[in-house]
């Protein structure tokens, strides 16, 4: 089958920190640890595996922070390399195994790409504390090989958090791949393609949602960024409840009109914008001898920072109230010279999320996409407007190169349709 692959080397990382900073050639060009492959399709592990024929496969924030290397090192033993990338999958389901009764032949499917305990082979004992609870995105045991045997000869399943950064478990960046029933979640007919192949983006903003209590404040919120999960974040915030005063940020005309058609009451440009907004939340603003503004009274109750960057952290933390939530949902790693006085002088709470599991809704347990995709069935078309591109896998470079530079692409979310 053939895919795009990505391989973690030094010469990689000294390339793409270097040169890769003024060519694109260094990044996923010939130079680079990105190639388009031709490999033999992974057998079917065990009972409980399917085999999946893609359909659409997003390219995610995460994926540009590791083929560029500008992504913390901290996870890197928590994945395994060279890998098909692609971890946001709409699929149709091409063979089953001889256990699987959830899905059949023909269904199409979104994937859980984060891997569980009962997924890499361990036995219901042994299962990890997080696994056994549901919350698989925090698996203890991702570092680990586990006893699944699958790939290389006489060898377990190598370590690795999520499909998509995984030696042994393609991801969506290929023609085809697999996946245990447990990650698999039918789609409604209802959803059009390129919605479905948003459940997993938009399912962090709706864990964030759900799991911050955010539903049940007064507000105000404010949420940061223009990408996926920070438009999936404001249409989980009004397709779950939440019915303050909604702020969105964002940096172009046009992402700002999906922001108010996904439920934003504003939308405000970074800089004076966001702060003439966080004025009239109450804040008065005070010049310290040295430094920027800072502000007291007022401010967000919660701040959902979907960016991730050093800029997004320190507005967020001035701009949340005191005793306020401020929900990290970009992937934020090293930041250097990070001011925290904020986080202790206003006893804020911070939580973080970038998976899904188990959910309490409505008095019962649901997945995070389950409940993503019975929402997307009931109102789920402002989220259309989203993808933005298509591409087929053999234009992989001008795919990145549009995910890359999304102010020249006018890109949201780029897909691959590698059977296009």
């Amino acid at each position: 089958m053939k895919a795009v692959q990505f391989n973690v080397t030094v010469p990689g990382f000294l390339l793409a920190r270097g040169p890769g900073r003024f060519s694109s050639a260094f990044l996923y060009g010939r130079p680079s640890g990105v190639s388009l492959t031709s490999r033999e399709p992974t057998s079917l592990p065990g009972d409980r595996w399917v085999r999946i024929e893609v359909m659409l496969a997003g390219i995610c924030g995460s994926d540009l922070g590791n083929i560029s290397y500008r992504s913390s090192p901290a996870m890197e033993p928590f994945g395994s390399f060279p890998a098909v990338l692609g971890h946001e999958v709409l699929g149709r389901v091409k063979e089953v195994g001889a256990g699987v009764s959830d899905v059949a032949v023909g269904d199409r499917v979104v994937v859980d790409p984060m891997l569980n305990c009962e997924a890499r082979g361990w036995e219901d004992g042994s299962w990890c504390p997080s696994c056994a609870i549901g919350s698989h995105s925090t698996c203890e045991k991702a570092g680990e090989t586990g006893p699944l045997a699958i790939g290389r000869e006489g060898g377990g399943i190598a370590p690795g958090l999520t499909i998509g950064y995984h030696r042994d478990l393609p991801g969506g960046w290929g023609e085809e791949m697999i996946a245990h029933e447990r990650q698999l979640f039918r789609v409604p007919p209802s959803i059009p393609d390129r919605v479905a192949v948003l459940a997993e983006p938009v399912s962090i903003g709706v864990r964030g949602v759900l799991r911050s209590g955010v539903i049940a404040s007064a507000g105000p919120v404010l949420v940061i960024g223009s990408g996926a999960i920070a438009l999936g974040t404001l249409w989980a915030l009004r397709a779950f409840g939440y019915e303050g005063r909604l702020v969105a940020q964002a940096k172009r005309p046009r992402e700002a009109s999906l922001a108010s058609g996904l439920g934003a009451d504003s939308t405000v440009s970074p800089g004076d914008g966001a702060r003439q907004a966080l004025i009239e939340t109450g804040a008065r603003a005070y010049m310290p001898v040295v430094g920027s503004e800072v502000y007291a009274g007022g401010g967000f109750e919660t701040v959902f920072d979907c960016v991730g960057s050093q800029s997004s952290l320190v507005q967020a933390l001035r701009y949340t109230s005191a005793r306020g939530r401020l929900v990290m949902l970009g992937c934020v790693g090293e930041v250097r010279k990070l001011d925290l006085t904020f986080l202790w002088a206003r006893e804020l709470r911070v939580e973080g999320y970038v998976g899904y599991g188990a959910e309490r809704w409505e008095d019962s347990s649901r997945h995070t996409i389950e409940l993503t995709l019975a929402r997307m069935a009931s109102d789920g078309a402002a989220l259309g407007g989203l993808v933005t591109h298509l591409f087929p896998l053999s234009q992989y470079r001008d795919a990145l190169r549009a995910a890359f530079d999304h102010r020249r692409s006018g890109a949201i979310k780029v897909a691959f349709q590698p059977q296009g």
